[in-house]
């Protein structure tokens, strides 16, 4: 009879002292509650990058995404919450500007214990600058390929040598044409294109938005056939993004970067768009992929044009520069005539076509394929055609022998 009654208190007492000492022993150790919400599995995630892209979404008649607001953990300090719809299918936030803002929201985003993101679609919704051989003020674009161009050398341009066309040089090479013999990893990623063509597809069937002055500035680029695009009304084109924290403006660095572009992708990719987060958006949640939390072929990448890259003929550079993006407004309200197609197209056709995920016919994931597969472009696979979680060993992409490409 003491037995059992010895043992009924030493029961009791390990029963609250335990958890105390876990709490001392081991600051991060907490016991289990029964009454945790489920984690918040989005169908979509919206990804802006600065108070405009991100309060555009808010009171559309179609969704409320500030039925909850999340603080998370690692956001920006002046963006600090996800907003999603009640029922968690819809998400939203803002990362900041610029390449080191966007990586670091986004690794707080897939490294949260609130969302479960193994099966979301990320769609990144932002504006950006665009080349006027391509589209125009309020065009649409989708891109396959996120190039981060000033990943380079750079010389002043008039210290450049004579013959150089650019004061930019691939990193570890020794003239503007030759292929980088120095890669970071970063440099170049390709999302899924079958994904693109159901994007592009869903965003046509949304009405885009133009106004007077878009329409007075545009204008001026009909004066040279090469830019006639820019000159057209706003459309949804396929095209490809170049990602730099530098915002530049120019026929030269134009030019440089469209051949950077082509070089960087064997060739493979449009240089469109210019923007200053996607690779770091898009390196963020490759790892998230690469730790099981993120489906990188379930990557969308957005940007209507607020500004073009380089001047109309008989305009300076400066004054392009300075004339602080004059389509800046129909860019914005065409985030969301763009962006609700797909946001709802996907949710509502949830069960029967996006769940299991739309399957990629092209190569999807980063420069070194660390997903696994084999890029088209770049040195191919260096993890040798396995996911580089499976490999331990250390790979040098410093100077390689051989690996100089000037196509």
């Amino acid at each position: 009879m003491r037995a059992a009654a010895w043992s009924l208190v030493v029961r009791i007492l390990v029963s609250i002292l335990l958890p105390k000492a876990n709490a001392v022993l081991f600051p991060s150790w907490r016991e289990p509650s029964k009454c945790e919400e489920p984690k918040i599995s989005p169908k979509v995630f919206i990804v802006g990058m600065f108070d405009d892209e991100g309060s555009v979404w808010f009171g559309i008649p179609q969704f409320n995404v500030l039925e909850r607001n999340i603080t998370v953990p690692g956001f920006s300090p002046l963006f600090p919450q996800a907003h999603c719809t009640q029922d968690g299918s819809i998400c939203q936030l803002v990362t900041g500007e610029a390449e080191i803002n966007a990586a670091s929201t986004i690794s707080a985003l897939v490294h949260s214990p609130v969302f479960d993101l193994a099966r979301t679609y990320f769609l990144i919704a932002g504006i950006a600058g665009i080349s006027p051989k391509l589209g125009t003020l309020g065009s649409v674009t989708f891109a396959r390929f996120g190039v981060q161009v000033a990943l380079q050398y750079e010389f002043d341009a008039r210290e450049k040598p004579e013959n150089f066309s650019t004061g930019y040089v691939p990193q570890g090479s020794y003239a503007p044409n030759q292929y980088p013999q120095e890669l970071y990893g970063t440099e170049v990623f390709e999302v899924n294109e079958d994904l693109r063509q159901v994007a592009i597809n869903m965003a046509k069937t949304g009405k885009l938005f133009d106004d007077a002055p878009s329409k007075q500035y545009r204008a001026n680029y009909a004066r040279s056939p090469e830019f006639s695009p820019g000159s057209q009304p706003p459309s949804v084109i396929a095209c490809d993004t170049a990602t730099s924290d530098v915002f530049w403006t120019g026929n030269l660095l134009a030019a440089a970067f469209e051949n950077t572009t082509r070089l960087f992708t064997n060739g493979s990719a449009t240089y469109c768009t210019t923007q200053q987060e996607d690779n770091g958006t898009l390196e963020a949640l490759l790892r998230g992929a690469l730790a099981g939390r993120v489906d990188f072929a379930r990557v969308i990448i957005m940007r209507t044009a607020s500004d073009f890259d380089r001047p109309f003929p008989g305009q300076s550079p400066a004054a392009n520069l300075f004339a602080m993006s004059p389509g800046f407004d129909v860019s914005i309200k065409n985030i969301v005539a763009a962006g609700v197609p797909i946001v709802t197209g996907i949710v509502d056709k949830w069960g029967t076509v996006f769940e299991r995920g739309v399957k990629p016919s092209n190569y999807v994931g980063d420069i070194f394929g660390s997903l696994g597969g084999e890029p088209d472009f770049g040195p191919g696979n260096i993890f040798g055609d396995r996911p580089a979680r499976t490999v331990s060993r250390k790979r040098s992409m410093r100077r390689r022998s051989g690996f100089v490409r000037s196509d």
